[in-house]
């Protein structure tokens, strides 16, 4: 007999696990500057949301997949955006580099072409987790990274993502602190010369909870608080206005 998606999900969740909503900086406190280079607003942004467990790419109920069709609604011809599961971690390396892929000619990109990249990687669960295995893969390349968002990171066994590697220019981790299955608590740069790290924002959903009725039953019984941040409108509007800082103004052509 066939294991059930949500049951797989939480096994694939568990096995790799093995206060106050708190106050993010407002949008306009955040610069636009990256600390790498100053922005180039015409230049497009690739924007790759990573899922989390056994959850398929574009699952609708999901915040990675909902958030990435509303930034395709918002930013429609600025963006790249795609969702995958955390599970295709190559599918997402192939579809960077082929939008990256100025030329077309499909061979390493050229110095100019990395420079030039501006992307943003977000993800949930081993998603988060993934977040940080791509951004190490991207720097192999040479290819700067603006802006990494984790959500209840957790990662493989033999995998780290507590260390952001320094072509990364920000990143923040939000995460909740119970339950068997439940994020890292901090994240740190490889090298805190070129990376900001925003902060670490920890949620506690025993002492405010959050409902999900569109999740599986299972997920909400057996991984509670993990699921809640997964689904909380205000982790996911704070991620979204990250996103739009790194984006750029909206009259920028």
């Amino acid at each position: 007999m066939r294991a059930a998606p949500g049951l797989l999900f939480l096994l694939a969740v568990a096995a790799s696990a093995i206060s106050q909503v708190p106050r993010i900086p407002k949008s306009r406190d955040w610069p636009y500057v990256s600390p790498h280079s100053a922005p180039d607003w015409h230049s497009p942004v690739i924007v790759i949301g990573i899922l989390g467990g056994m959850i398929k790419h574009d699952d609708p109920i999901r915040r990675e997949v909902k958030l990435a069709e509303h930034l395709r609604a918002e930013y429609p011809s600025r963006l790249y955006v795609e969702t995958f599961e955390n599970r295709h971690q190559k599918k997402a390396m192939h579809a960077i580099l082929k939008h990256l892929d100025a030329d077309g000619k499909g061979a390493a990109l050229s110095i100019n072409e990395a420079r030039s990249a501006r992307v943003i990687l977000y993800g949930h669960s081993l998603g988060g987790a993934a977040v940080v295995q791509i951004a190490r893969e991207l720097q192999k390349r040479g290819i700067p990274v603006l802006l990494t968002i984790q959500v209840d990171s957790v990662a493989r066994v033999g995998s780290g993502d507590a260390v952001v590697p320094s072509n990364v220019a920000r990143a923040v981790n939000f995460y909740q602190p119970n339950g068997a299955i439940h994020g890292r608590a901090e994240i740190r740069a490889e090298d805190p010369s070129k990376t900001e790290i925003i902060g670490n924002y920890r949620f506690d959903y025993k002492a405010h909870p959050v409902d999900c009725p569109e999740y599986p039953w299972y997920e909400r019984a057996f991984a509670k608080t993990h699921t809640e941040i997964a689904c909380d409108p205000n982790v996911w509007n704070q991620v979204e206005a990250l996103i739009d800082q790194q984006i750029g103004p909206r009259a920028a052509p």
